[in-house]
This record gives structure tokens, C-alpha cells and sequence, in this order.
């Protein structure tokens, strides 16, 4: 019996998913402990540059398929936000290199903690939707929106000790930088949440 072969935008889009939580997890691993960021820079390019590849992907298919699982915008929006928290993350690993930050950070952990968690909930939810089990996906947008809530909270007590405890200007500046890139890396999983609610209602 042959295997039914999974439809090109649930496929690559699948493979974004699984690509960010291969990424969320590095990146979790090696703020931990912060031994080689030359090394975590060039990996998590990599990784970024793989998304990028995923997106051009979707965009080939969509101008050659007349025929699409769901709508065409709908794809569109679902790869855009998978891929800006893909560059969330490798944009904040970047100014780790550039800004020289090799000592870990218990903030930095906890976000990278939050996004860690957030992509295995977008991972299920974008398996879930290839399966078009949408009405299940509901219950990962909604622990998707409660990590970016832990996000919002997280920044207000790190930017709060920030100005309470560092006095040098520039290492205020590229902390707070960092807090507020990670927190707009949860915000970008909260659009990825918000882009498959509006998938469940137009198509449930």
C-alpha cells in the first residue's frame, strides 16, 4: 500500500516548525552556559539561513499552485511569522557575538526558557494543522499566549533590576537590547498563535 504523499505547504511548513524548536533548544542549551558564542553565532545562522530556504519554498509553490489546503494569504502569514521567530532568535544569538556577552545571564536563561517552550506548543499546532485536527490546535494557541504574557512580565522585572543595579551606560544599553529583542521574540509566537486562530475560524 502506498503511502499518501503530505501536501508541499503542510510539509515545509512542518519543517520550519521542527527547525525552530531544533534552534529554540540550542539556543536555550548555550545561554546556559555561554562556552563558545562564535561557535552558537555561526550555528544559529545556519539554522536561520535553513528557514529562510523553508520561506522561499512556500513562496515558489504558491505562485505556481492553483489549488492550495488553505488560503493562499493564510499560508503566507503562517510562513512570515514562523520566520520571524526563527530571526528573533538568530538576531539576539548575533548581538551576543557582536556586543562580546559570554557570561550567562539568569534573565536571558528564562526567556530562553519561555521560547524554548513556545516553540514545541507551535510545533504541535503546525503538525496538528497538516493533520487538520484544527479545533485541537486551540488548546497550543492558548499556552502560546500565556508564554508570551510570562514574556511581558519577565521584561518588566529584568529592565526594573537593570536600572536598579548596572550603572555603566553601555553594558545598560546592550542588556536592555537583548531583554527587549527576546520579548519580541515571544510576541512573534504570539503571532504565529494569533495567524492559526484565524486559520480555525475561517475553515472549521
Amino acid at each position: 500500500m502506498r503511502v499518501k504523499k503530505k501536501d508541499i505547504f503542510f510539509q515545509t511548513l512542518e519543517n520550519m516548525a521542527d527547525t525552530i524548536v531544533q534552534s529554540a533548544d540550542y539556543f536555550a542549551q548555550q545561554v546556559a552556559e555561554f562556552k563558545d558564542v562564535d561557535q552558537f553565532a555561526k550555528k544559529m545562522k545556519e539554522l536561520e539561513s535553513q528557514c529562510d530556504n523553508y520561506t522561499h519554498t512556500i513562496i515558489v509553490e504558491l505562485n505556481k499552485t492553483f489549488i492550495t489546503p488553505i488560503e493562499r494569504d493564510d499560508i503566507m502569514e503562517l510562513t512570515t511569522t514562523l520566520d520571524d521567530v526563527m530571526d528573533g532568535l538568530e538576531a539576539t544569538t548575533s548581538r551576543f557575538f557582536m556586543y562580546h556577552l559570554h557570561e550567562p545571564d539568569e534573565h536571558i536563561t528564562r526567556f530562553a526558557e519561555i521560547l524554548r517552550n513556545s516553540a514545541y506548543e507551535i510545533q504541535k499546532a503546525i503538525h496538528l494543522l497538516s493533520q487538520k485536527k484544527l479545533l485541537a490546535i486551540r488548546e497550543y494557541t492558548i499556552r502560546l499566549n500565556d508564554l508570551e504574557n510570562q514574556g511581558d512580565e519577565l521584561l518588566r522585572i529584568c529592565i526594573k533590576e537593570l536600572f536598579a543595579k548596572v550603572t555603566d551606560p553601555i553594558t545598560l544599553i546592550k542588556k536592555k537590547e537583548i531583554y527587549e529583542r527576546l520579548e519580541t521574540t515571544t510576541d512573534a509566537c504570539e503571532h504565529v498563535a494569533n495567524t492559526l486562530e484565524s486559520i480555525i475560524m475561517r475553515n472549521s
